[in-house]
C-alpha cells in the first residue's frame, strides 16, 4: 500500500526490495519537484534567485531531458526525439534551461511528465530485459555502460540535488518552505 504524504507525494516504501526501493526514492523525488512547482504561472516559473539564472521552469526543462537522455537515449542508444533532437547541443549546452522561458507552464509541465511516463515504460522495457544489472546500450566514451540500478541511483541523486535549487527558488517567489 502506497502512503501519500500532505504534499501529495508517494513515500517510498520502508520494506520493499531493491527495486521497489530505488523506483519508490525517484518517485518520491520527481513528486518533489512537481510539489514546488505546481500552481505558478509563467512568472513564478521563470524567477531566479540571486545571481543564479536558474528557475524552476528550467527545472522542469532539463529534468525532462535528463529523464529522456538516461532513459531513452543512454540505455538504449535510441536517437533523441523532440524537442531534444532539432537543438545544437555543441553550440548551446545550456539550451533546456534557458529555453523554458519561452514556453508556458502547461507545455513545461506536459514535456516533463511525458518524459517521466516514457522512462517508467523504458524501465519496464529494461527490467524484462536483464533487470537492475543490465548495462546501459549506449557506453562511455572509456567503454564502460553504466547498470540500470547506476542509472536509477543517479536519477535520484540528479532529482535530490536539483529539488534543493527547487526549495530556494519556491520560497524566492511566494514563500512556500517544506523539505
Amino acid at each position: 500500500m502506497t502512503v501519500i504524504d500532505e504534499q501529495g507525494r508517494p513515500e517510498p516504501p520502508v520494506d520493499g526490495d531493491e527495486l521497489t526501493t530505488l523506483t519508490g526514492f525517484l518517485d518520491f523525488q520527481r513528486a518533489t519537484l512537481a510539489w514546488k512547482c505546481r500552481g505558478l504561472d509563467a512568472a513564478g516559473l521563470n524567477a531566479t534567485v540571486g545571481a543564479s539564472t536558474m528557475t524552476l521552469g528550467g527545472l522542469l526543462k532539463h529534468l525532462a531531458y535528463v529523464e529522456d537522455d538516461w532513459f531513452t537515449r543512454g540505455l538504449f542508444d535510441r536517437e533523441r526525439s523532440a524537442p531534444w533532437n532539432t537543438v545544437d547541443w555543441a553550440a548551446d549546452h545550456d539550451w533546456d534551461w534557458h529555453s523554458a522561458a519561452d514556453d508556458t507552464p502547461e507545455q513545461l509541465f506536459a514535456l516533463w511528465e511525458e518524459a517521466v511516463d516514457r522512462s517508467r515504460a523504458n524501465l519496464a522495457e529494461a527490467l524484462a530485459d536483464g533487470g537492475l544489472d543490465r548495462p546501459a546500450r549506449r557506453v562511455w566514451p572509456d567503454g564502460r555502460a553504466p547498470s540500470l540500478r547506476w542509472i536509477l541511483t543517479h536519477m535520484i541523486e540528479e532529482y535530490a540535488r536539483h529539488n534543493g535549487h527547487a526549495d530556494l527558488l519556491r520560497e524566492s517567489v511566494d514563500g512556500s518552505t517544506g523539505e
